[in-house]
């Protein structure tokens, strides 16, 4: 379903009403110290805003939006520095499910999934972290039996829909299986970014059922949308993280004068505002690419989205971290939220796939 332009930013507003009154910063510092990584008070109030079903059709409880209505909504997430099972639930799992699950599978899991009574994660790189088909770490049988280990799981612990990518003698495909499967192992990753909870799995002759009989293409497609998303919370990321600065820049006083007014703090924060820019530009314009492939030719997208793969990350993390440079000493300290935006730069720069996969896939986009 498509939306207009007016009625997209009423959803963004919503999103970021919400967030701003129950995702501040203390909101956020409180979430860290729990066990869940995420507020499921907070996870249900974006579920009835249809923030969970954002990309669920409609006959399965969702509100059937599009990718520009998803990176708008991930601005705002990104910005407030969100906790929350978004990208591996609401889009990740979500997309492949529809993808690659027949309607009996659908009707099974996506309603849980667009009402956030259940979260969903998949499984979908070992050890080296490279998203590819190549880097996938676990192994089926033909009786559907799982071996091997999956890193980087996003929100793996709390999940209670669990899918795994695996290969077997029949080619990658997606399984699925019960939390309480025998042989199975989720482990809670030592993570540099709290805000985003990583584990690691392990199987030893696990039980599973094939989810449909689609393989790596769906599994490319679910991770392409969750590449827009990703771009999107980078960009809200990126912007406030600036904001936040710039008000610092006009209210510090050194030497009688803000030190905004400082000729070298000036033009590095142009340069700042040029990134973040630039890199909203190329998630938005990937978000719109996407949809419209959707509806004509699915490859369109290919290079748009690797753009933004690895345009939003780098811009996110080089406007973080020059943001604390321009904060002095206080930036470094745990009190100042400067370095929480840091660290979810770095994170997202190594999940779905880094900047060197997504550049990759620019060029062969472009016959490079």
């Amino acid at each position: 379903m498509t939306i207009d332009v007016a009625e997209r930013e009423a959803l963004r507003e919503a999103v970021r009403d919400l967030l701003r009154s129950r995702c501040t910063e203390q909101d956020v510092r409180r979430v860290l110290a729990g066990d869940d990584g995420f507020d499921r008070d907070l996870w249900r109030r974006l579920a009835e805003q249809g923030v969970t079903g954002i990309v669920i059709d409609s006959e399965y409880g969702g509100v059937g939006l599009g990718a520009p209505e998803l990176e708008a909504v991930a601005e705002e997430t990104g910005a407030a520095l969100l906790p929350s099972p978004f990208l591996s639930s609401a889009v990740l799992t979500a997309t492949l499910i529809q993808a690659a699950g027949d309607e009996d599978d659908k009707k099974r899991l996506l309603p849980g999934l667009a009402d956030g009574s259940t979260i969903g994660t998949l499984a979908v790189t070992g050890k080296a972290g490279t998203w590819t088909v190549e880097g996938v770490g676990v192994r089926a049988t033909d009786a559907g039996t799982l071996t091997g280990e999956a890193h980087y799981v996003t929100d793996g612990q709390a999940a209670d829909v669990i899918l795994v990518v695996a290969d077997s003698p029949r080619g990658v495909g997606v399984y699925e299986l019960a939390p309480d499967a025998a042989g199975f192992q989720r482990v809670a990753a030592t993570v540099f970014d709290p805000t985003v909870r990583l584990s690691t799995y392990t199987f030893t002759d696990t039980p599973a059922r094939r989810l449909g009989t689609a393989g790596w293409d769906a599994v490319q497609q679910a991770l392409d949308l969750t590449v827009v998303a990703l771009a999107g919370e980078q960009c809200g990321g990126a912007r406030r993280i600036f904001e936040i600065t710039v008000d610092y820049l006009k209210t510090r006083i050194q030497f009688g004068r803000p030190i905004g007014s400082f000729q070298a703090l000036k033009h590095m924060a142009a340069d700042l505002l040029l990134k973040v820019e630039s890199a909203t530009s190329a998630a938005q314009n990937a978000a719109a690419q996407k949809a419209s492939a959707d509806q004509t030719d699915p490859a369109a997208a290919d290079g748009a989205v690797a753009l933004a793969g690895f345009a939003c990350a780098e811009a996110y993390r080089d406007v973080a971290a020059d943001a604390i440079q321009m904060h002095g000493g206080i930036g470094f300290t745990w009190e100042h939220p400067a370095h929480l935006y840091l660290r979810r730069a770095r994170t997202g720069m190594q999940l779905f796939g880094g900047p060197r996969l997504h550049r990759e896939r620019y060029l062969q986009s472009k016959g490079a």
